[in-house]
């Protein structure tokens, strides 16, 4: 954020530059064909995809991130103002990067050869530099201050969000370093490698939380949080669609719902609020 009286940066116009453009319209028809794929056939991921993955819930919470990501990079192609989108750049960079470690860690568990595993290789092991690229040639554009009209996100909110992120982002760290602890522990089954995918996961809410707690701007946050609120509800979709590989007999089942609804309840809550407040100050 700009110092108070502070001489602005004459290049701070708040411009999404081509490169930011153009890196969503190349990333978007990826995650298109890779949704469609993981949710039209879940349960033919070996034959379609860059390797098999069981059971199905995997598969379509994979698809879910991936339609969340469809509808950012659609936001960043349309925006006028750099700031509207910058918060979604360091989680998919965090994500991407996640899965790329995790690609080469397991590189014997993909399908060698595949159109499918090509692109997934491809994409995991050149978006992470492409993505931070992007955004750190394109931040020095964010003028850095609350524009008229534009609500600040209470301090507690703020608070809130950050102490959500690091709890989510403990988790994400727990899958990722010790996946055989959260096998024994996850609500459906799960290798190591799909351990480390659900970190990957993980990490987007986690860093996203964190990003809107560090900065208050309402128009800054409103995107990002469109975005997860549709990854959630694809994923509460999912669990409902997938319930049969859920391991009812314990509370994890009920736990990661109650868990995905209750953030979901908060985000939408949040977004509505904050909406309310931006159309009472214009």
């Amino acid at each position: 954020m700009a110092a108070p009286g502070s001489r602005p940066d004459p290049a701070a116009d708040d411009r999404v530059l081509a490169t930011s453009r153009a890196l969503a319209i190349g990333v978007i028809p990826f995650l298109v064909a890779a949704t469609i794929l993981l949710w039209g056939w879940p349960e033919r991921t070996g034959l379609l995809f860059a390797w098999p993955i069981k059971p199905s819930m995997t598969a379509l919470m994979l698809g879910a991130a991936y339609l969340g990501g469809i509808y950012f990079f659609a936001q960043v192609i349309r925006a006028r103002r750099w700031h509207e989108v910058q918060a979604g750049f360091l989680p998919v960079c965090t994500f991407a990067t996640l899965l790329g470690v995790a690609t080469v860690l397991h590189w014997n568990r993909f399908t060698p050869g595949h159109v499918s595993f090509l692109a997934w290789a491809g994409l995991y092991l050149t978006a992470p530099e492409l993505v931070l690229a992007a955004w750190l040639v394109n931040r020095r554009r964010d003028p850095g201050r609350r524009e008229p009209g534009d609500p600040a996100i209470p301090a507690p909110v703020a608070q809130a969000l950050r102490l959500a992120g690091i709890g989510v982002l403990a988790i994400s760290l727990l899958l990722f370093v010790w996946p055989g602890l959260m096998v024994a522990l996850w609500p459906w089954r799960l290798s190591p490698l799909t351990a480390r995918v659900m970190s990957a996961m993980f990490s987007l809410p986690g860093i996203v939380f964190l990003g809107i707690a560090g900065d208050p701007r309402w128009s800054s946050a409103r995107a990002i949080i469109q975005s997860q609120l549709l990854s959630i509800a694809i994923i509460l979709a999912a669990a409902a669609r997938a319930w049969g590989d859920f391991q009812p007999a314990g509370p994890a089942a009920f736990l990661f719902v109650g868990g995905l609804g209750g953030m979901a309840a908060a985000l939408l809550w949040l977004h509505v609020a904050m909406d309310a407040r931006r159309e009472t100050a214009r």
